[in-house]
């Protein structure tokens, strides 16, 4: 009960500094405020720190390479999948997973978002992403120390160590499996300049973040087929964020911009998926999808024009992740299956300061 209000508390202190910061996207900074959160603020603060390393490497690394690939998508692909396929392979094996994700997902969103605009700049988006970041890691670190340092000095300590923890805890030196896996990953973010010249779609870069995140399991559970595992995460980030999208928009349309109304949704939303989120059930993903997708659509850019749309397009690219990747996956499983093996481990001995 106590990490749900810090969580909820998190969000809308994240709200308000998003909106002082000038983001673009408050509802990613809100959920940057939900994901951050962990029992101690010595862990929300590692976690913090990771996030923004890896958010300002991706943003640094694709304004870098933005004016040579962005106009010819060949060359847009071959970035990301080059670029994504290593930060996502770095993040199942290396002990700085998380600043690894963010890397590989931030220099995808940018470069991403930047080919619907050739002529213009990938600096505003990048300079957004990093505020978004900032506000809810910021929020999340001062409502984590705040509750430490009081609440929580009541309460015994039950710091778990998670799946993803427990498999990077020794650094890997080659592990095939996650070679595997990323390659996978990578053809799925080079998929996406091309469907954008055949649709249009103006969404995909929030497609980039299904596309990592879902790739994103524990090296233990890695072997020569991963088809169901990551389709199970497929099927669940779907139904969490097809429902949370849902509710949101209920919420929004009958709260007729409400606030005050708003603000009460979020708080709920967040309360009833972080629940879930800690069931520790096998549905209990669904409740981070459900939180994503339920702040993406709920918390506008500006309370003076509570639109619909912009959450909507928003999620429909998080979804279309789902649509890209899963044929990949399939594909990927039929052609190249292999008989169960070595996975072709070799572990480094951890160094003293390790």
């Amino acid at each position: 009960m106590v990490d749900e209000f810090e969580c909820v508390v998190s969000v809308l202190l994240a709200i308000i500094f998003a909106h002082i910061l000038g983001a673009q996207n408050v509802g990613w900074a809100a959920f940057s405020g939900y994901m951050v959160m962990r029992s101690h603020v010595s862990e929300s603060l590692t976690r913090g720190i990771l996030r923004i390393i890896g958010t300002s490497a991706g943003a640094g690394a694709a304004l870098g390479l933005a004016p040579f690939v962005i106009t010819n998508p060949l060359l847009l692909s071959l970035s990301l999948i080059i670029f994504g396929g290593v930060t996502l392979y770095f993040a199942l094996v290396g002990k700085r997973s998380y600043a690894w994700l963010f890397t590989g997902l931030t220099f995808c969103m940018v470069l991403i978002d930047g080919m619907k605009h050739p002529s213009e700049s990938v600096l505003p988006f990048a300079q957004s992403r990093l505020v978004e970041i900032l506000a809810g890691t910021l929020a999340c670190i001062l409502v984590s120390a705040v509750s430490t340092f009081t609440i929580r000095r009541r309460l015994p300590r039950q710091s778990k160590e998670t799946p993803v923890q427990a498999a990077i805890r020794h650094s890997v030196v080659w592990h095939k499996g996650a070679a595997k896996h990323s390659v996978q990953a990578a053809i799925a973010l080079g998929l996406i300049p091309w469907i954008w010249v055949w649709t249009g779609i103006t969404s995909l870069s929030q497609s980039s973040i299904t596309i990592m995140a879902v790739m994103m399991i524990p090296v233990t559970s890695l072997s020569t087929s991963v088809l169901n595992p990551i389709t199970s995460r497929l099927i669940l980030r779907f139904i969490g964020c097809s429902v949370g999208g849902l509710i949101a928009t209920a919420i929004l349309l009958s709260s007729h911009q409400s606030p005050i109304l708003m603000t009460i949704g979020v708080c709920i939303g967040v309360l009833v998926g972080r629940h879930i989120e800690n069931s520790n059930s096998s549905i209990s993903y669904i409740g981070t999808q459900f939180v994503l997708a339920f702040l993406v659509v709920l918390v506008p850019d500006t309370y003076t024009n509570a639109a619909l749309e912009p959450g909507m397009e928003r999620l429909a690219g998080i979804l279309f992740g789902v649509v890209i990747l899963e044929p990949v996956l399939l594909a990927s499983h039929y052609l190249f299956r292999d008989h169960p093996g070595n996975d072709g481990i070799e572990m480094k001995q951890p160094s003293s300061n390790e």
